[in-house]
């Protein structure tokens, strides 16, 4: 059963149905999103079965198509409680699924892990979702996948980790606002710059921005080992952490 959260129709409107305007906007989330299902992949296997990843927050399947080319041998569950997304996601994904190699979840991101056995998963992996959540919420969420995975499973997150210098932040920020209006007043999308503007403020709002350094310390808090952010380009970082033996 799907739990209502406060952030359910973040990506119902306008967003959910445009958000492969994302790769004007953001490029280097795309990029991001390459790395997730790189760093996937190099995930050492410890038996014969197939990797067993949990994808949190798959969205319109760009992070979950990156998962998935980059590794043959996997099951994959994609979990996304916004159904004009995760519809899109289907669509694109049908050989997977068809495959067995993929399946899909509309339940939001605690209440999926929460239906989860103890160390029963290899990887969880996720882009840009985390930082949409209230700092609760998500705290509940890393304490859920610290659960769920195995002993030397890892947690690989492409995100907008924000930077610790509050002035740089707010410049890079300006930047990326700057770029969004370019586009999409130049490709006439005004409903949908008002939307991502919208999202922005929450982003950066005080209760859900994901600042560098206590996100690191939040993930050692609950017990991660090997945390490591790299590949920070503005305000995108990628962030993996490991379960320890």
């Amino acid at each position: 059963m799907t739990t209502a959260t406060p952030y359910d129709a973040m990506f119902s409107g306008v967003i959910g149905q445009d958000y492969e305007m994302l790769k004007l906007l953001a490029p280097l989330a795309v990029e991001m999103s390459r790395l997730v299902g790189a760093t996937v992949s190099q995930h050492p296997k410890t038996d014969d079965k197939p990797l067993n990843v949990v994808e949190l927050g798959g969205g319109t399947g760009i992070t979950t198509l990156s998962i998935l080319a980059a590794t043959d041998d996997i099951q994959l569950l994609s979990v996304d409680n916004e159904p004009v997304m995760q519809g899109q996601a289907q669509k694109k994904l049908q050989a997977w699924q068809a495959q067995g190699k993929l399946a899909f979840c509309l339940d939001d991101a605690l209440s999926a892990l929460q239906q989860l056995a103890d160390g029963s998963v290899d990887v969880v992996a996720s882009a840009y979702t985390l930082h949409n959540f209230p700092n609760g919420y998500r705290q509940q969420v890393i304490s859920e996948i610290f659960r769920v995975l195995k002993p030397a499973g890892q947690f690989v997150n492409g995100d907008r980790y924000a930077l610790d210098d509050i002035d740089q932040h707010t410049r890079t920020t300006q930047t990326e606002v700057g770029r969004y209006f370019r586009l999409l007043t130049a490709a006439n999308k005004l409903d949908l710059l008002e939307h991502w503007m919208v999202h922005l403020f929450s982003d950066e709002s005080e209760n859900h921005i994901m600042r560098e350094s206590l996100a690191l310390q939040q993930l050692a808090a609950v017990g991660f080992a090997g945390i490591h952010l790299s590949n920070r380009s503005e305000v995108n970082a990628l962030v993996t952490a490991y379960k320890p033996r």
